[in-house]
């Protein structure tokens, strides 16, 4: 199918989309984390701050600094945030600012598979951490757990062969607990450890489901976007026919995610 670029476009959109349930695991993320008060925290691909405010209002950081190379991104997030210890700048992997004494906390939450370097990335992370700092990530599992987005995939490929490349079970294997580890094992960090994250996500009706994915902002609704009308009411028939629904109207899923993390080594 024609080059299909992930639109990162509008922080409402993805909050209407995404964000709503990022904010959800952000807090579960920073309570298995459990960093110790007062420490300096770097979080790269903040997005709309979604994990940044999670450590602002569960972890009493000295700072957090959030960098995002989407300008729409950080500028939701600075217009929504309301703590002083919280300051975030456009910026991406590969031009991060470091801090002299470096961070003690460098994370990442639903970002390190959209990085265009992974390894690099980690790397990258852990050469900001200072000596025996903690680096972590979160991402969805995207091939089984991430029951949101498994759904749209599998009712997308059954109707159009084509978005099976953009599927991100396919897209990211990296996003699975093997591959994890070994990526973190081999960046030089120590102690390594990934489990996995699950929580509720629930839709008041097949609307509430379906109305975010017309967003444009994020790999399935960019993929939407590139459907035409009888396209998208395929689409839109194939998921209501499948989505599990109670009696209300209501559909409840559930999302996995898995959280790894390692030590920074000691500076020589």
């Amino acid at each position: 199918m024609p080059d299909l670029r992930d639109s990162w476009a509008a922080g409402s959109t993805y909050e209407e989309f995404m964000g709503r349930w990022s904010r959800r695991l952000a807090a579960r993320f920073v309570s298995w984390l459990s960093i110790p008060a007062g420490t300096h925290w770097l979080d790269i691909g903040c997005g709309t701050g979604a994990l940044a405010d999670a450590i602002g209002s569960g972890a009493a950081p000295a700072s957090v600094v959030g960098c995002d190379p989407a300008e729409p991104f950080i500028e939701y997030a600075r217009k929504h945030s309301r703590n002083p210890r919280l300051s975030f700048l456009v910026a991406g992997v590969g031009a991060i600012p470091c801090r002299a004494e470096g961070y003690g906390s460098v994370t990442s939450l639903l970002a390190l598979n959209f990085f265009p370097d992974a390894p690099a990335a980690v790397r990258e992370m852990g050469s900001l951490a200072a000596p025996r700092g903690t680096v972590s990530a979160c991402v969805w599992d995207y091939a089984d757990g991430m029951q949101i987005l498994r759904r749209f995939w599998d009712a997308a490929v059954a109707l159009d062969a084509r978005a099976r490349e953009l599927d991100e079970a396919r897209r990211f294997p990296t996003c699975d607990r093997g591959p994890l580890v070994d990526l973190f094992g081999a960046a030089g960090l120590r102690d390594v450890r990934c489990e996995s994250i699950e929580i509720p996500t629930e839709f008041a009706s097949f609307d509430d489901y379906w109305r975010p994915l017309l967003g444009g902002t994020g790999p399935a609704p960019s993929y939407v976007a590139t459907l035409d009308a009888s396209g998208r009411a395929a689409l839109a028939r194939r998921l209501e026919q499948d989505l599990p629904r109670a009696t209300s109207g209501a559909i409840a899923l559930t999302a996995r995610a898995w959280a790894v993390r390692g030590t920074a080594a000691d500076r020589a």
